[in-house]
């Protein structure tokens, strides 16, 4: 069975793929969140501890789980404002390059250095990721928001201001990391893998388990109502594949979409992430989903 509709959009919208809400005004979001320049290598492998790897490629990306799914939802059509905090030095412009190229309104802070991911990638598309957050530390604030999008790359306390502010919070659960009750209470839904759900203090009222491969399923107090499989592809690169699955059944869920085809949509994209290389150059369009999703 399917979850509630909580917009109009649901009543007007419901033919086809390709056409759902396209008459009514965009869903607007603001994303809370991390601010990162990616450096990716590319190796056969993944090197075990304390051994060298050579052969390796490697690429800089903007990236961060924040301005990740900030840049996914804008290219899903929505209307975004992200709010971070972002160095003063040489890695901001590239770090900042996908939210200015899709459009996204910017409330920036202004901190000592921009953050950093070391990343690896292997042949089979899995990775190994390092963050030095550098100016995503000083994020502790957040404007009031209609609705608002957050991970926990950033501090507690600007998770929590942004939480309180907000009429509809949404809330992405990783990385991994001890929360109060509060705060997962106050999620309409949060998203999650299978370690980061057996950390969380209590379960979410709504729940969006990220299963891989095997799709995805929504829990609602516990019980099964929605679940999607993920298309199948050539695994490239997963490192934007949760940011994709996220913003999507984020902005899906503003939209009004029924929550089978919100996972449907959202398991779509995180499957196209997987196939490209790169964070944010990675994460596709509207057209792009409902070209694979088809009529």
């Amino acid at each position: 069975r399917s979850g509630p509709v909580s917009s109009t959009c649901a009543r007007t919208c419901s033919a086809a793929r390709s056409t759902t809400c396209a008459r009514l005004p965009p869903p607007e979001l603001t994303v809370v969140g991390s601010i990162n320049l990616d450096l990716v290598a590319r190796c056969e492998r993944l090197p075990r501890p304390g051994e060298t790897l050579t052969d390796a490629t490697f690429d800089r990306y903007p990236g961060g789980k924040g301005a990740n799914q900030a840049v996914a939802a804008a290219r899903l059509g929505a209307k975004v404002r992200f709010v971070g905090s972002v160095g003063q030095d040489e890695f901001a412009d590239e770090a900042l390059a996908g939210l200015r190229e899709t459009g996204v309104d910017t409330d920036l802070r202004e901190g000592r250095r921009t953050g950093v991911a070391l990343i690896l990638v292997d042949e089979e598309g899995e990775n190994q990721i390092v963050v030095a957050p550098g100016a995503n530390a000083e994020l502790h604030d957040a404007p009031a928001s209609e609705a608002v999008l957050c991970q926990l790359e950033s501090p507690l306390d600007a998770v929590e201001a942004a939480a309180s502010k907000a009429k509809r919070f949404f809330l992405n659960a990783a990385p991994a990391r001890e929360l109060p009750p509060e705060l997962v209470r106050a999620a309409e839904l949060v998203v999650v893998n299978r370690f980061e759900l057996e950390s969380l203090p209590e379960p979410p009222r709504l729940t969006a388990l990220t299963l891989g491969a095997d799709g995805a399923v929504l829990l609602e107090d516990g019980s099964e109502v929605a679940r999607a499989r993920s298309p199948r592809v050539e695994a490239v690169d997963g490192t934007a594949a949760g940011d994709a699955f996220t913003a999507c059944l984020v902005v899906s869920r503003l939209e009004g979409r029924e929550w089978r085809e919100a996972l449907e949509r959202a398991c779509t994209a995180g499957a196209i992430a997987a196939s490209r290389p790169g964070a944010q150059p990675s994460l596709p369009t509207a057209d792009e989903l409902d070209a694979m999703l088809g009529p």
